[in-house]
């Protein structure tokens, strides 16, 4: 829902500080790489040839979904359905701003590529599979792997070069963190008064210096504790914890649906005059057709087995 109001904000507000919700895309990585050792390694083992197979799967079908959905994007932009026409996101400079920098610095990324925090969350994850492998011989392999990220973070920072290298170690630090059991989790989150305090000296720092990366490392720390304990505190009963379940099963599929359904709204709503309009329905109808998409889905793949199976080829 964070995400819902981030990317809403984009597009119906234009240009703007948004450092207070800076932490939400490196978090989205750092979760793929706490699930790959609080999870994965926990229900495959790490000694087991099926875990890099399946890392390595997981990633290619996620980088392949960003491409198919970022070609079909363009087509359909080139069409004049989505708007006005854009390069083809398959230009050299594109391909390079998507696949290697993710800077989105100059016009080449803003107007040509979306869907792109998918890119790193599948580098995590086809990494993981390489080290997987070397730590049934050097079980440090993570440490050692996140210290040289960290590291080559700092070079590119003095070269003034921002790359995915930067979600690439937080998502390590995601694989490090889950290395932690859940009741050692469960003690770190349960002193509410020492987080809310911390969060606001984080707050006063980043609104002093701007998002530095080590800001954002303790930022996305932060939040993402702040938010377990709040799901701690609410537990799972009502609709509203029932709700919040089924979109945390199909966040994928959310992420997706939420972009292409503001991409919409931001096309059909321009021919209301009043702006004040436009900001209250568009913000409605995000976060409902948002809601609405994914329990669509799930009530489906419950009726239909040819959906459910696309689905899981696809997404599973």
């Amino acid at each position: 829902m964070i995400m819902v109001l981030y990317h809403w904000m984009n597009y119906f507000y234009g240009p703007h500080d948004n450092r207070y919700l800076r932490f939400l895309t490196p978090s989205f990585i750092f979760i793929t790489g706490f699930l790959i050792s609080n999870v994965y390694f926990r229900k495959y083992g790490i000694s087991d040839p099926q875990l890099p197979k399946r890392l390595l799967q997981r990633a290619l079908k996620i980088l392949g979904v960003f491409a198919l959905l970022n070609v079909t994007r363009s087509l359909l932009m080139q069409g004049g359905f989505l708007g006005s026409g854009l390069d083809a996101p398959w230009s050299s400079s594109n391909l390079i701003d998507a696949y290697l920098m993710g800077t989105g610095s100059g016009d080449g990324q803003a107007k040509a590529v979306a869907f792109f925090v998918l890119v790193p969350i599948s580098y995590v994850l086809g990494l993981s599979a390489l080290l997987v492998i070397m730590s049934r011989f050097y079980r440090y392999t993570f440490y050692v792997a996140c210290l040289l990220c960290l590291l080559g973070v700092v070079v590119l920072d003095f070269m003034g070069l921002h790359t995915y290298l930067e979600l690439l170690t937080i998502g390590l630090l995601g694989v490090i963190a889950g290395y932690l059991p859940m009741e050692r989790v469960n003690g770190l989150v349960g002193h509410p008064y020492l987080l809310a305090a911390a969060y606001l000296l984080y707050l006063g720092a980043i609104t002093i210096w701007n998002v530095t990366y080590p800001l954002q490392i303790i930022g996305v720390c932060l939040s993402l504790m702040i938010i377990y304990l709040m799901g701690q505190r609410s537990g799972e009963s009502g609709k509203i914890g029932a709700c919040i379940i089924l979109l945390g099963k199909y966040s994928l599929v959310g992420y997706i649906a939420q972009i292409a359904i503001l991409q919409l709204l931001h096309v059909g709503l321009n021919y209301i005059d009043s702006e004040v309009v436009v900001l209250g329905l568009s913000f409605v109808l995000a976060f409902a057709l948002t809601i609405i998409s994914v329990e669509l889905l799930d009530r489906t793949r419950a009726q239909s087995s040819t959906i459910d199976r696309i689905y899981k080829a696809v997404f599973a």
